[in-house]
């Protein structure tokens, strides 16, 4: 059966994806925002709000959320993104109509109180400390702040201490009326469920909201700046990311990027693991990655190395990348086609997974993307199609593209990126 998307009068749209055979389901609600929508001196403030829903809300404290949903056998999460908010409820089927209630609360009515909310801050805090302790964190939030100075998408999602400090309950109020508005909200259901009903309890939960008088500005359009960071710390090893202009999600390039770091750095057979670490043993940990958000995309290489090879590493993973990009090969573009449709059909095998990405589709492309059409679209990438996006992140040679990167760790690693140009 395909999924059912249901769109209610004032905007909220329903997804629902039954899984035969399973006897578990999975909801969430999915916003469509996140720290993209917040201003330099409300950096953070999306993720406090997730936070904060958290320590009550529809009449119930933060104990009796966890409690209700978990006498049901349920267990419930949320998670905040550059882009995207989600709320996640794991469940057996007669647990739904809870379920959706809870979320509903989270989403529509937190209490947000102001002694709670300066609680709130304090944890954060704490998380914030744990995070900049934790190299192979902080190197990625240094990077991504090479990417896109002064933008949005470098700032951290967690914010910073003098960022959250001035939110008080009424402007976080405001601010989560814009945010969780009507027409940025997609709930999705995956699993044991049956559509009928989760359309009953959808319409019933948030059939009745107002559409926001006052909607959010879009976030400006993203622009790649570049950059190197270099941040000294008394560490055994050296963390390296350097990050490589891609492509967004609705780029017709998507596919054959997600293809192309596949063969650079997913895995075992990767180019940078067997080139970096087996042929050379520069490396420990050596993988590449892509971010795709909705204008604009990351191409990206983290290594762990030994303070003194850190720059040897990074010079030969650059080079390595841009070999790549002049002369992939048939078996290499074949190996990675099937590792990522395997990916895609086994990532489909859970049901939590299978709703947001359902959620995730829709809200950026109105439907469900069905996956033989995403099968198709990888199997038609060509040689061709990865010297296009390898030339597009990494240059033709003699010309250097842009690049940011960051390395965090011993003295011996400070210039690791002098090695890029």
């Amino acid at each position: 059966m395909s999924p059912l998307i249901h769109a209610l009068p004032n905007g909220v749209r329903v997804v629902v994806d039954p899984m035969a055979g399973l006897q578990s389901c999975a909801l969430c609600v999915v916003v469509r925002g996140g720290a993209r929508w917040e201003a330099p001196e409300r950096s953070g403030w999306s993720h406090l709000l997730e936070h904060m829903v958290f320590k009550g809300a529809g009449g119930r404290s933060a104990r009796e959320i966890a409690e209700a949903i978990e006498a049901e056998g349920g267990h419930i999460n949320a998670a905040t993104g550059y882009e995207r908010t989600s709320f996640q409820v794991r469940c057996l089927p007669e647990a739904l109509p809870l379920a959706m209630s809870l979320l509903a609360d989270l989403v529509r009515d937190p209490t947000l109180d102001p002694q709670e909310l300066e609680r709130e801050k304090d944890v954060i805090a704490q998380e914030l400390a744990e995070a900049t302790d934790t190299p192979d964190d902080r190197v990625f939030d240094l990077a991504q702040g090479q990417a896109f100075a002064g933008q949005a998408l470098g700032r951290p999602i967690l914010g910073s201490d003098a960022s959250l400090k001035p939110a008080t309950r009424e402007t976080l109020a405001r601010f989560h009326r814009g945010l969780y508005a009507a027409d940025r909200l997609v709930v999705s259901a995956a699993g044991a469920v049956d559509p009928e009903a989760i359309l009953r309890l959808a319409d019933a939960a948030f059939g009745d909201m107002t559409r926001e008088a006052d909607p959010l500005p879009e976030p400006a359009p993203a622009v790649f700046v570049g950059g190197g960071v270099a941040e000294t710390r008394k560490l055994e090893q050296a963390h390296t990311v350097l990050l490589f202009p891609g492509v967004s999600v609705r780029d017709p390039d998507y596919f054959a990027t997600r293809l192309f770091v596949e063969i650079l750095g997913g895995g075992m057979a990767s180019r940078l693991f067997q080139v970096v670490r087996e042929e050379r043993g520069l490396a420990y940990a050596i993988d590449a990655y892509a971010e795709h958000y909705e204008d604009i995309g990351l191409v990206g290489v983290y290594a762990g190395t030994a303070g003194r090879q850190t720059r040897k590493a990074a010079a030969l993973a650059v080079e390595t990348a841009r070999a790549l990009a002049e002369a992939p090969s048939e078996g290499e573009l074949a190996r990675a086609k099937a590792q990522t449709r395997a990916s895609l059909f086994m990532g489909r095998e859970s049901p939590l997974a299978r709703a947001e990405q359902a959620a995730a589709q829709v809200l950026l492309f109105g439907r469900v993307l069905d996956p033989r059409e995403m099968a198709e679209a990888l199997a038609a990438v060509s040689l061709e199609d990865l010297r296009r996006v390898g030339a597009r992140a990494f240059g033709q040679r003699p010309r250097t593209g842009p690049w940011a990167g960051a390395v965090l760790g011993p003295k011996a690693a400070a210039d690791a990126l002098a090695a890029l140009g």
